[in-house]
């Protein structure tokens, strides 16, 4: 509760200095330090989502709501594909996030769904629309109480969900009134999108692009895939000064392993199962200075070269479209 507290702290105090300062220089800074906030208050609803902010179902589930929503991300619509993500990760077809687009599949997105899912830095500003309509090759959105996604016990916890989001949005609205729209693109929308690029960024960064450029991270199908085999292919990653901003969400082979452990125990956690990993924990390049720029080259390195794997085969590993690549480096130039 203290985490939370002091992030909720740091939101007021930044948008108040904001407001206060008002300065043209003041804004970007702002603009900066507020999205990563943005994104730490998601990290902090992943906990409740986990079970591990407390040790109270309800007092997780209500604060998730509320810091979600915050943020607008459907708490246990996000909590619900997020436990498929856990519980398949790694695997090809029934990972649920940022998991790879079988030959077939591919050959048949638009070329915008490809330039939104699978190129730098488009992909980046990917996470709103995949609430709202997931993964290539699946169907249903995070806010339908009627999508696959859900049992018929969770369609409620769905719709709770909505009205937690309409309250807030209803809130957006009313302050959008009180002090026009401009204020609110600069308090609130701009903040917003930094943290959705935080949140791409990171939970890209889980699952592809080895520090290593000569590894190629494995994927899974049938009897080669397992529990321990998709955690151990999740990637650790040192973030410099925003790992404990972030609440230590970069430490993440452990937490896939055991989801339960809270953030502030990770690192004592990956410590002491280490040894048993052996050789199957990559260890994290550490960042050279406060900030983390060590990492644009494995996350532009995979949006490059990473583009989708065989239709057969039970491990199998990502493949490059040349003729994407050439288009997507020529847009980007």
């Amino acid at each position: 509760m203290a985490f939370l507290a002091l992030d909720v702290a740091i939101v007021v105090g930044l948008a108040a200095a904001a407001v206060a300062i008002n300065q043209w220089w003041a804004w970007p800074l702002y603009w900066a330090a507020q999205g990563t906030m943005f994104w730490a208050l998601f990290v902090v609803g992943h906990d409740c989502g986990h079970q591990s902010f407390s040790n109270n179902k309800s007092l997780n589930d209500f604060v998730g709501h509320l810091v979600h929503s915050s943020i607008l991300v459907p708490y246990h619509g996000w909590r619900v594909s997020h436990r498929e993500h856990h519980a398949n990760h790694g695997h090809v077809e029934n990972d649920e996030s940022w998991h790879p687009v079988a030959k077939a599949l591919y050959d048949k997105l638009e070329p915008m769904a490809k330039l939104g899912r699978l190129s730098f830095p488009w992909a980046l500003f990917a996470y709103p629309f995949y609430l709202w309509s997931r993964s290539p090759g699946k169907v249903g959105s995070h806010f339908d109480p009627k999508s696959d996604l859900f049992t018929k016990a969770e369609e409620k916890q769905v719709l709770t969900t909505n009205a937690f989001l309409l309250g807030f949005v209803g809130v957006l609205a009313a302050m959008t009134v009180k002090i026009g729209v401009l204020p609110m693109l600069a308090l609130y929308v701009v903040p917003y999108w930094v943290g959705v690029v935080w949140l791409d960024v990171v939970t890209y960064l889980h699952h592809h692009g080895s520090h290593d450029a000569n590894e190629k991270i494995p994927w899974y199908r049938g009897e080669e895939w397992s529990y321990l085999r998709g955690g151990l292919s999740t990637i650790d990653r040192d973030y410099g000064i925003f790992n404990k901003v972030q609440h230590d969400i970069g430490t993440h082979v452990v937490h896939h392993l055991f989801p339960q452990i809270p953030h502030y125990n990770l690192e004592k956690a990956t410590e002491a199962v280490k040894p048993v990993m052996g050789p199957y924990y990559r260890q994290p390049e550490t960042s050279k200075g406060a900030l983390p720029v060590h990492l644009v080259d494995p996350l532009v390195r995979s949006f490059t070269n990473d583009h989708f794997v065989n239709d057969t085969g039970d491990i199998v590993f990502y493949q490059t479209d040349p003729n994407f690549a050439a288009k997507t480096q020529a847009q980007t130039a």
